[in-house]
């Protein structure tokens, strides 16, 4: 709210090219805050995930939660009034990447009720295929 009140100040001013340098972090910050938000939401998909291909089953509640974090990482990447989006496809595919390992952790403490290290868990299950599965997710190729 304060880079608000400092924009509205620059712009009285006529302080044009402050106020754009003002937008400008006050964009990456908006963008920052939707990265944050999908890599939490790609965490909770890879989770299920993981635990769907381990545990070689799913049950109502991970595939909800999977249909729930689609849907809620393809809502908050879409840009509402320019169009487009935050993320680029190989700029999500990376999210991914990196959410993969905090996942992995995770699903060490629920696969087989928490029998597995995460080193172990990750021998079990095929890191590309879920990553490349929770990628056609959120993104369909039709």
């Amino acid at each position: 709210m304060e880079e608000l009140f400092a924009l509205k100040d620059l712009l009285l001013k006529g302080d044009i090219a402050g106020a754009l340098v003002l937008v400008e972090e006050l964009e990456e910050m908006s963008r920052d805050d939707k990265i944050s938000t999908i890599s939490s939401y790609a965490r909770i998909l890879l989770l299920h995930l993981i635990k769907q291909q381990a545990e070689n089953r799913t049950t109502r509640s991970w595939d909800v939660s999977i249909r729930n974090s689609v849907s809620a990482i393809q809502t908050k990447n879409k840009r509402r009034k320019s169009g487009g989006y935050y993320l680029t496809p190989e700029e999500l595919k990376m999210a991914l990447e990196e959410a993969y390992p905090i996942a992995i952790n995770t699903a060490s403490l629920e696969v087989a009720e928490g029998r597995y290290e995460p080193d172990e868990l990750e021998q079990m299950v095929d890191r590309t295929q879920i990553i490349d599965r929770a990628f056609e997710l959120i993104i369909p190729s039709n």
